[in-house]
């Protein structure tokens, strides 16, 4: 009885997620539900149109893809050797170094807080309407947005087995509707295959960056197959093959949607993706389908936005976890709840963060639309290729000095080759981030949200530097994932690492 009673609560003492409950489809089924494919297809590709003017993304979804999948190889592999929810952190900590991996880890929070706040934009927009038609409630877009914030909230603590059944049911609803409202439009009296949106010409053009940004955002929730590799069964296999799965059915989803949307619209689809915005994706197939098949259509949408919310919630509280397990962030957040294994704390900040997003939103009367879903997704797309490219050249850093259990073309061939074509992409987003965000060169969006990623990187350095000189122990365990919270940090890297413990 006297132990118990100096113990901690229970509550307080797990520091690991829960084991073996996740196999491949669980896996894609989140990595889809943060892909979002319905929001991607009738909002972001309207919107991108109309804010961007530029009309070849599918060949840019086939582009991204081919060079992910190369990217993939190297990184794939990486999580055969390390399982770490904390996933670009721990990889860029183990193949760079430390300081640049705390740097990523605060550019990686930030993005990915960036996707999940755009999607309670959207779904304020875009529900406002709706809900007035369907039910004659007239709510303001952020009231709408809060109930959606709450439910998200809730599941956040939930075990993730049950956010993978809400995502998994919810995702195939979605999928279905892509390709029936895709397949509606080949059938339209208006239909005219375009060759537009395959202009391999546009890739090395005017704005070539911005469409390759573009395309990316639709791809991100690709590379956190192995945020959930602590959680899978058998992540040797699970985390491989769920990622190249994602990457193919990605890449064929919107590539094929965006080409039939786009050749059913007429000539100015840039027009009417300005006028129309996310009904454009609804309207060029309305007359096939029905009015029941748009009702149905515009009720999966908003579910669309919410899988993804739920999707991107648990990826960033995952992060946390594994930072504050780690000791880089509060060892609170580094908790977790014993019998669901849900990283509480870690949720429960992400939540607080996004209230307070949604509030400053309605009180400065901005757009949700454009300045918080658009924005927010563009400049969240900014930051995970950021994260992208230094991950592939991590990964090469890494099999340099531990190149047992991988052959020639797993630890060089194709992250060189990855690291290359990243490196490349990067440079045309930043060179066209203007036409990203469809502002006039100059402008503050253009050069802030760049500046913020660079600050937050230098600061999350300068936080590693520190932790080098007052907290070595905690320092030598960064990347480390659970090892580092069982055992002491410098016997820890040794182990994992006996060239990298420094």
């Amino acid at each position: 009885m006297a132990t118990t009673a100096t113990q901690p609560p229970q509550s307080q003492l797990s520091t690991a997620l829960a084991r073996d409950r996740l196999g491949v489809a669980a896996v894609v089924f989140f990595v889809m539900s943060a892909a979002a494919p319905l929001t991607v297809v009738a909002g972001v590709v309207p919107t991108g149109l109309a804010v961007t003017g530029l009309t070849a993304i599918s060949i840019a979804y086939i582009a991204v893809a081919i060079s992910l999948a190369i990217f993939a190889v190297g990184y794939v592999a990486m999580a055969r050797h390390i399982a770490n929810a904390g996933a670009f952190y721990a990889y860029i900590s183990r193949g760079i170094g430390r300081p640049v991996g705390v740097g990523a880890s605060w550019v990686a929070l930030a993005a990915y807080s960036m996707f999940q706040v755009a999607s309670y934009g959207a779904f304020g927009f875009f529900a406002k309407p709706l809900f007035a038609d369907w039910f004659g409630f007239d709510a303001p877009w952020w009231a709408l947005s809060l109930v959606v914030w709450a439910l998200t909230a809730v599941l956040g603590v939930r075990d993730v087995a049950v956010n993978g059944k809400v995502l998994a049911t919810l995702l195939v609803a979605e999928i279905v509707v892509v390709f029936a409202f895709s397949f509606a439009d080949i059938f339209s009296p208006n239909f005219s295959a375009s060759s537009a949106p395959l202009d391999l010409g546009s890739l090395f053009g005017p704005g070539a960056g911005a469409l390759l940004a573009l395309a990316l955002t639709g791809f991100v929730g690709f590379e956190q197959s192995v945020v959930f590799s602590e959680e899978s069964r058998d992540p040797r296999r699970t985390v491989p093959r769920a990622t190249y799965i994602s990457i193919a059915l990605i890449a064929l989803l919107y590539g094929f949607a965006a080409w039939s949307m786009i050749s059913a619209a007429g000539g100015d689809v840039v027009g009417r993706a300005g006028a129309e915005q996310g009904e454009l994706f609804f309207n060029v197939a309305s007359d096939q389908l029905g009015s029941a098949a748009l009702h149905v259509g515009h009720a999966l949408f908003l579910t669309s936005l919410i899988a993804a919310m739920i999707s991107f919630h648990n990826i960033i509280s995952r992060y946390m976890f594994s930072l504050g397990r780690e000791g880089v962030l509060f060892r609170a957040f580094g908790r977790t709840v014993p019998g669901t294994g849900a990283p509480k704390n870690g949720s429960l900040a992400q939540s607080v963060f996004g209230l307070i997003v949604i509030v400053l939103y309605a009180v400065a009367g901005w757009d949700p639309l454009v300045q918080l879903f658009f924005w927010g997704g563009a400049g969240g797309g900014v930051g995970v290729l950021l994260l992208i490219t230094l991950t592939s050249i991590a990964v090469i850093g890494y099999f340099a000095r531990n190149p047992a259990g991988e052959d020639v073309w797993h630890r060089i061939g194709a992250p060189v080759l990855g690291s290359i074509m990243l490196l490349g992409m990067t440079f045309l987003a930043f060179s066209n981030i203007d036409v990203l965000f469809g502002v006039a060169p100059g402008s503050t969006v253009a050069w802030a949200v760049p500046l913020a990623f660079g600050v937050l990187t230098v600061a999350g350095v300068g936080w590693g530097l520190i932790l080098r000189a007052g907290r070595p122990d905690v320092y030598a365990g960064i990347g480390l994932g659970a090892r580092s919270a069982t055992t002491g940090g410098f016997s820890a890297a040794l182990a994992a690492d006996p060239e990298d413990a420094r």
